[in-house]
């Protein structure tokens, strides 16, 4: 029976240039890195080609996390929304340009207009959802969406038992642990969509912050998680997105799902 990979997101450093980025990902012990395409880190097709050429010498698989500061998919106002899809249009260029496997993109969120035109955002993340993992399909990239928190749309399993009723698409679901535990629903997305989850982002907290802490610094049941990942033979992509503790985090992973 396939094992899941353990990935590495580059999230931990997002803050350092790229340049110094680049430098972590040979020092990885991983073959499967993410890539934050946002901040110091954003993708161009110079970068795409550094990138490409670390893949050629290190035997690196990408997978790429999208623009996430600033971008709203449901916005009410068409030219922001147009500009803000044009700019994940972009990305997903680049990531198929890297081959990645999967491109991961967060739903739309409320704004101050929710109030005033209601289930407009909601509609809006719909169309947006359709739009981009069509866009990315015809790219040759998978793309899937991540459970996330306030004030974003889609947090908890009964978002996604709508969403997944309403989009007509066959989208995945990048199942963040961290977020998920926020709402204390760490079981439910694994016993309610295990189908569904195309990647795993595997990060810790306490149940009250999004604090990224390395696994086992918080009150996650890590050992639940990888009973449940074992019942259900997932055996695609298991990425730490902790901001420290990141090696150790890499190894207790391993050791929870071997």
């Amino acid at each position: 029976m396939a094992k899941p990979q353990i990935g590495l997101s580059m999230l931990y450093c997002l803050g350092k240039p790229f340049k110094d980025m680049t430098k972590e990902i040979h020092k990885t012990r991983t073959a499967r890195i993410e890539i934050v395409d946002d901040g110091l880190h954003a993708l161009n097709k110079q970068r795409v080609m550094t990138l490409k050429n670390i893949a050629g010498s290190c035997d690196v698989e990408y997978t790429v996390h999208a623009p996430f500061a600033g971008i709203n998919i449901a916005l009410a106002s068409t030219p922001l929304l147009n500009a803000t899809l044009r700019r994940l249009k972009t990305s997903i260029t680049n990531a198929s340009v890297l081959n990645c496997g999967i491109w991961i993109f967060h739903p739309g969120l409320r704004s101050a207009l929710s109030m005033f035109y209601p289930g407009m955002d909601w509609a809006r993340n719909l169309e947006s959802v359709r739009l981009l993992f069509r866009f990315a399909r015809d790219h040759g990239i998978e793309a899937a969406i991540e459970n996330t928190m306030d004030p974003l749309l889609l947090k908890g399993v009964e978002h996604f038992e709508r969403f997944y009723n309403e989009v007509n698409e066959d989208v995945g679901l990048v199942l963040d642990t961290g977020h998920a535990n926020l709402i204390g629903q760490v079981e439910e997305f694994l016993t309610r969509f295990p189908y569904k989850i195309a990647h795993i982002h595997a990060h810790d907290n306490f149940g009250k912050r999004d604090e990224h802490l390395g696994i086992g610094y918080g009150n996650i049941d890590w050992n639940n998680f990888a009973r449940l990942l074992k019942k259900v033979s997932y055996s695609r992509i298991v990425t730490i997105e902790s901001f420290e503790h990141v090696e150790e985090s890499m190894q207790k992973m391993k050791q929870l799902l071997m």
